[in-house]
């Protein structure tokens, strides 16, 4: 019997973790591994940073130790060889080893911080003449995880603030940086997990602020000459959440005094949240010792929510309120309103009131005259990108994936019913259709058609799936 290789073995695992974990997990989670070293019954495995391997070990390690355990026998052992990047120098990375374990850190510990504020410190979110002595966290306890749906557009950012509001300040996640463009959730995201940490921990100071009311604290502690006292009371903070980073650019002393308080909070172990409009690397007009602490710990960007989950949010909108609309009228507003949670919200309401006014009940017609202003281009020529887009949301597939060579039956079925579309529904040539899926040629596109006509008559579920698509389509036709 030949020995075992740690590439052999690693491959091995990988299968078997292949056929436990969803596809986007496996490509997220174990993709970027590498097998190392093979000692005995210790196999070392080398994983991107200290991040991947907090990740690993709180939500795959029983997957990994049994995959390990049906390889190698009894007794088997998994390390973990990370390289670390060095933020404070200019010197290359470091590698370091951990041993896989089961055991999670324990909670840092508190070391007496009371909820009240040191007498002696100016708290700048108090108006002169008010009395207040404890610290308010400004949360809105109505933003919580239970009403913040869940979709491929935020899944990551989403489990990663559960992760921090389960150990703030005990993760790897510090800070925690949340982008998107605006009106996708982010602010609704970082004050779930405040609440959730208030919650948790009553004894933590929790605190979100936006940067625009940081910066005029600020200006007015310069003013007053109150600059000590400024600077004290954000330093007693536990859970520091700071909105729209991106109003610092720019800013230089604003910029100062937030890069003390951060490194001073970081270096107690508090958590720091932070939300932008943009990714750290885009951001300008920035301190780069600031750049670099905000990319220390991770960044998670909420997308555009797809079509299933701009219905979930309109659902349980509708829900929360007690009322019903036709699946249609849901249907359609999720299909045409699909810029951000904002305008999907807005339209809602729209509906809601001018219903009510009216006493009419809200059908597929009333929903379209009443929300033409939201709209955009509701007679526009259907074009081929969005053929493709609305197909492959159906099949919760990524675009790329149609225009690639893969021969995958669920993306060769996407790629073939968006060419059926596009030749039927726009006025593109065939070689015109086919550049726009790769740079393929005009047979292929006749087959597909082909294929998918044939598949109409005598496949059951298949015929489903192209009505259901159609229908999506000739909705944003109307």
């Amino acid at each position: 019997m030949s020995e075992k290789t740690c590439e052999g073995v690693w491959n091995n695992i990988v299968k078997i973790i292949q056929d436990n974990v969803p596809p986007q997990s496996f490509k997220t989670w174990f993709e970027p591994i590498k097998s190392i070293k093979l000692d005995n019954k210790v196999l070392t495995i080398q994983v991107p940073s200290q991040f991947f391997y907090e990740w690993l070990e709180e939500h795959y390690v029983t997957l990994l130790k049994r995959a390990l355990k049906q390889e190698l026998g009894a007794g088997s052992r998994l390390e973990y060889n990370i390289i670390v990047e060095n933020a404070t120098s200019n010197s290359a990375p470091y590698v370091m080893n951990l041993p896989g374990s089961n055991n999670a850190k324990s909670d840092s510990q508190n070391i007496g911080v009371p909820l009240n504020l040191n007498p002696g410190i100016k708290n700048p979110f108090i108006i002169p003449g008010l009395k207040k002595v404890n610290i308010d966290s400004n949360l809105n306890s109505n933003l919580t995880f239970d009403n913040f749906i869940e979709g491929d557009c935020n899944r990551l950012a989403r489990a990663a603030g559960l992760s921090v509001a389960a150990k703030p300040g005990g993760t790897s996640f510090n800070p925690l940086m949340i982008f998107s463009e605006t009106g996708m959730g982010k602010t609704h995201l970082v004050q779930a997990i405040g609440n959730m940490i208030k919650q948790n921990s009553k004894n933590k100071i929790v605190l979100y602020v936006p940067i625009e009311k940081f910066t005029n604290q600020f200006v007015d502690s310069v003013k007053n000459n109150s600059n000590q006292d400024f600077l004290n009371f954000y330093q007693q903070v536990d859970v520091l959440i700071v909105d729209d980073v991106q109003f610092l650019e720019n800013k230089q002393k604003t910029q100062e005094i937030f890069f003390t308080i951060f490194n001073h909070l970081h270096q107690q172990g508090k958590q720091l949240i932070l939300t932008s409009d943009r990714a750290p690397k885009d951001l300008k007009g920035m301190d780069e010792r600031l750049l670099s602490r905000f990319k220390w710990g991770l960044s998670a960007d909420i997308q555009v929510p797809d079509f299933e989950t701009r219905q979930a949010i309109l659902e349980h909108m509708m829900y929360n309120d007690g009322i019903n609309l036709h699946k249609d009228v849901v249907e359609y507003v999720a299909h045409n309103i699909n810029t951000n949670v904002r305008e999907l919200q807005g339209a809602l309401v729209s509906l809601l009131a001018q219903a009510s006014l009216n006493r009419k009940e809200v059908t597929i017609d009333l929903a379209k005259q009443i929300l033409k202003n939201f709209v955009k281009n509701s007679s526009r020529e259907i074009s081929i990108e969005f053929i493709q887009k609305l197909v492959c949301d159906y099949f919760q597939i990524p675009v790329e994936h149609v225009k690639s060579k893969t021969r995958k039956r669920e993306i060769v079925q996407a790629r073939q019913i968006s060419m059926f579309y596009a030749k039927d529904l726009t006025k593109s040539s065939l070689k015109t259709i086919g550049m726009h899926f790769g740079g393929r040629d005009h047979s292929t596109v006749i087959h597909a058609c082909q294929t998918v006509n044939d598949l109409i008559e005598t496949d059951k579920k298949f015929r489903a799936d192209i009505e259901e698509i159609g229908k999506r389509i000739k909705m944003n036709l109307v």
